[in-house]
């Protein structure tokens, strides 16, 4: 297995940095987060036509590079480093990745291109209220009718694909932004830096896509997918509020000396460095299984994700610690990290669930 990082991954983490430093800084991001739409449609083309990150995961035949979920990780990861306000995970994970898995040719070729050139921002409706293993949407005749909450970026979705019940079994569908009978509703969440939304649908006409029943199959596919893709942007997250941490840690004086001189400091970061590493290696290890070993996928998206999200929640809250009283303030970027560690560490299962998941896929 493949697991060492190429030249090309290195460049394209330097590339990414640049362009986020410069489009996603501290004061962009908090412009945004105030905003409808929760991201610059802007920044989102130079995504697209300057550096292809949204077909980057696409293969070359509808549209995208024709890379891996490997080099897809070192943009959420930058992505999560710079806190980058952005339709991404929703489009270029959960929607190109749901139809990848759905085996429907002619849906590919028909939808895949506009995710992967950025005209078209996509996304996955799958969970009812208060139930993260289901749905409410049913479909009868190719019409949609039901509720589904908590879709990511569902408000400004041109495409959102939706798993609903049917006779023969959980299915999937694709429905226009603008159908008849559709409602969107925007949701208040914690994380201001993350838009969810509520889609109602009153006989609203979808599209099949992929076989009858198959909904459940696909489904699976994609969150492995998009567990291992938000465990790269928890990390990401990390990796920053550490060096928050520790630069503030050396400039920060009490008693005539750095804080950072403190033992009891020292130990805060140097557990967040091991966890943060910790946390790499099971991106890194999650991405390459994905790439090579698909069969295997489940477990390392299950451990990914567990683990890079405590990792997030616990170095977020150590850097507010760290900075003392000044990163309780709303002016510090400590908090919008915090919040987004949090919310993303509920936003395709919890901890607990992802470690019940390794259980019983080794037999526990």
């Amino acid at each position: 297995m493949r697991l060492a990082v190429t030249e090309e991954q290195r460049e394209l983490r330097a590339a990414l940095r640049r362009f986020f430093a410069d489009r996603s800084p501290s004061g962009e991001v908090r412009r945004l987060m105030a905003t409808a739409e929760g991201h610059d449609p802007a920044v989102w083309r130079r995504m697209a036509d300057q550096l292809g990150l949204q077909g980057l995961a696409v293969p070359e035949e509808y549209g995208g590079a024709g890379c891996g979920l490997r080099e897809l990780v070192v943009v959420l990861e930058e992505m999560g480093r710079a806190l980058v306000c952005a339709p991404f995970l929703a489009s270029a994970v959960l929607a190109a990745h749901a139809l990848l898995a759905s085996g429907d040719e002619e849906a590919r070729r028909d939808l895949l291109p506009g995710l992967a050139d950025g005209t078209v921002i996509g996304t996955l409706a799958h969970t009812a209220d208060g139930d993260a293993g289901g749905t409410a949407m049913t479909a009868e005749a190719d019409r949609l009718t039901g509720t589904a909450s908590f879709v990511l970026d569902g408000h400004v979705a041109g495409l959102i694909l939706v798993v609903a019940r049917t006779p023969r079994g959980p299915s999937l569908f694709a429905v226009d932004g603008d159908a008849p009978g559709l409602t969107r509703t925007l949701l208040s969440t914690l994380d201001q830096t993350r838009r969810l939304a509520r889609l109602e649908c009153a006989g609203t006409p979808a599209r099949p896509v992929g076989p009858a029943g198959a909904g459940a199959r696909i489904l699976a596919r994609t969150l492995d997918v998009a567990a291992v893709a938000l465990a790269a942007e928890q990390l990401g997250g990390a990796q920053r509020v550490l060096e928050m941490s520790v630069e503030y840690a050396k400039v920060r004086h009490q008693f005539g000396r750095p804080i950072g001189s403190f033992q009891a400091v020292k130990h805060k970061c140097a557990d967040m460095l091991v966890e943060v590493e910790s946390a790499r290696s099971a991106v890194l290890y999650a991405a390459t299984v994905a790439d090579e070993d698909p069969a295997e996928l489940p477990m390392a998206a299950a451990l990914a994700q567990a683990y890079a999200s405590e990792a997030f929640f616990h170095a977020a809250g150590e850097n507010i610690q760290i900075h003392g009283g000044i990163g309780f303030t709303w002016e510090h970027d400590a908090h919008l990290y915090f919040k987004r560690a949090k919310s993303s560490q509920l936003l395709f299962g919890s901890p607990a669930l992802h470690r019940e998941r390794v259980a019983k896929l080794i037999g526990l």
